[in-house]
C-alpha cells in the first residue's frame, strides 16, 4: 500500500487533473442517466440504469488497477455501457468512453481497437434504432475513436518512458560493474602487494633483520606504488575513451613483469590490434595484467609467453607460463571471475587451468 501510494504521488500533475475530471464526469453521467430514465420510465429502469453502471464502472476500475482479466473485465464493461443506452438514449456514452479509453492500457493493440469497433457498433445500432440525429450519432461515434487512438499514444509513451528508464538503469549498473573491475585490476594489485612489502618489513625491523634487508623490501614497495600509478593512469585513460596502442601496452606489462621477477617475458602480436572494439581491447589488456600478476603471486620463478591472433574477425589471446617455485596460494580468486565476466559480457569466452608444468589462459572474443 505505502508502495502504491508512492508511485501515485509521483506522478505528473496533469494525472490527478485527469483523474478528478474523468470522476467528475462518470458520476455526473450515473446520476444525469438515473434521475433521466426514473423520470422518464420510474424507477423500476432507474433502478436497472444504476445496476448497469456500477457493473460498468466496477469492471472499468478493476482492469485499471490490474485486478483481475481485462479481457473478460471490459468486454462486461462495454456490453454494460451498451444495456445503458439501451434502456436510456445517451446514458451509455460516459461508460462506453471510460472502457474504451482504458482498454489501450490494459489489453493489447487489435484487442483493444476490437473492443473498441463493438463499443461504437453496439452504440449506432442503438442510435438508428432511436432515431438519433446523424450529426450526434457519428460525433459520438468518431468521439471513441479518437479517445482509443489517444489512449494507446498515452500508453505507449510511457511505456517508452518506462523502458527508457530501465535501460538506464541497466546501464548505470553495467558501469557500476565496469568501475568494480577497473578499480580490482588496477589498485587492488599494487595495493595488495605494497601491504605485503610493508607488512614484510614491519617484520623485519621487529624482528631485528638487517637494515638491507628492510630497505630492499621498502624499495621492492615503492616500485609496486610507481607501477600501480601508472596503471591507474592507463585505467584512466580507458575509461575516457584515450587511444594508445594495444601493442606498447602488452609490451608495457611485460616490461613491469620482467624488472618485478627477473624473469623472462615475450610478447608476440599478430595482426592489428588498434583495430579492435574499445571493450575489446581493454578485456585483452586487462587479461594479460591479471594472467602475470598471478603469475607473480603464484609462481614467480615462472618464464611466460603472451600470443595475440587476430584472425576472422575474432581475437585470440594465449598467456603460457613455464611454472615454476610455487608460492603459497592467495587472494579470492576474484580476479579469474572477472575476466571471465569480462569475457562473456563482449561476447567471448575465457578458459584457464592447468598446462603441462604451468598455466594457461585462454581468451577469445569478438575484435
Amino acid at each position: 500500500m505505502a508502495a502504491s501510494y508512492r508511485g501515485w504521488m509521483r506522478r505528473p500533475w496533469w494525472h490527478y487533473l485527469a483523474g478528478v475530471a474523468s470522476a467528475i464526469y462518470l458520476l455526473g453521467g450515473m446520476v444525469w442517466a438515473v434521475v433521466g430514465s426514473a423520470q422518464d420510465f420510474g424507477w423500476l429502469t432507474a433502478s436497472g440504469m444504476f445496476v448497469t453502471h456500477v457493473v460498468a464502472l466496477g469492471c472499468g476500475v478493476l482492469a485499471l488497477r490490474r485486478v483481475g482479466e481485462p479481457s473478460v473485465l471490459l468486454p462486461v464493461a462495454v456490453a454494460a455501457g451498451i444495456g445503458a443506452e439501451a434502456l436510456h438514449v445517451y446514458s451509455g456514452i460516459a461508460l462506453l468512453y471510460f472502457a474504451v479509453s482504458v482498454a489501450p492500457y490494459r489489453m493489447r493493440p487489435l484487442p483493444a481497437f476490437l473492443l473498441t469497433a463493438v463499443a461504437i457498433a453496439g452504440f449506432v445500432w442503438l442510435s438508428y434504432l432511436d432515431a438519433m440525429p446523424a450529426s450526434a450519432l457519428f460525433g459520438v461515434a468518431f468521439g471513441m475513436m479518437w479517445v482509443e487512438f489517444f489512449s494507446a499514444i498515452l500508453n505507449q509513451l510511457g511505456v517508452a518512458r518506462r523502458q527508457a528508464a530501465a535501460l538506464a538503469e541497466a546501464k548505470m549498473l553495467a558501469e557500476r560493474q565496469r568501475l568494480a573491475r577497473e578499480i580490482h585490476d588496477v589498485l587492488a594489485h599494487s595495493l595488495s602487494a605494497q601491504v605485503v612489502h610493508l607488512e614484510g618489513t614491519r617484520m623485519l625491523l621487529e624482528n631485528g633483520y638487517s637494515r638491507e634487508q628492510a630497505l630492499d623490501r621498502v624499495i621492492q614497495a615503492g616500485d609496486l606504488a610507481r607501477v600501480g600509478l601508472e596503471e591507474t593512469k592507463r585505467a584512466v585513460a580507458a575509461l575516457r575513451g584515450d587511444q594508445t596502442p594495444l601493442a606498447d601496452q602488452l609490451e608495457s606489462l611485460a616490461t613491469e613483469f620482467r624488472g618485478l621477477t627477473g624473469r623472462p617475458c615475450s610478447v608476440e602480436v599478430r595482426g592489428d590490434p588498434d583495430e579492435m572494439a574499445a571493450e575489446t581491447r581493454l578485456a585483452v589488456l586487462r587479461t594479460v595484467q591479471e594472467a602475470l600478476t598471478n603469475v607473480r603471486k603464484h609462481s614467480p620463478g615462472a618464464s611466460v609467453t603472451v600470443v595475440l591472433k587476430l584472425v576472422n574477425g575474432w581475437c585470440s589471446l594465449e598467456v603460457v607460463d613455464t611454472g615454476g617455485d610455487s608460492a603459497e596460494p592467495t587472494g579470492t580468486g576474484y580476479g579469474l571471475v572477472g575476466m571471465r565476466e569480462r569475457a562473456e559480457l563482449i561476447g567471448g569466452s575465457l578458459e584457464a587451468g592447468p598446462t603441462g608444468g604451468g598455466f594457461r589462459v585462454g581468451l577469445r572474443v569478438p575484435a
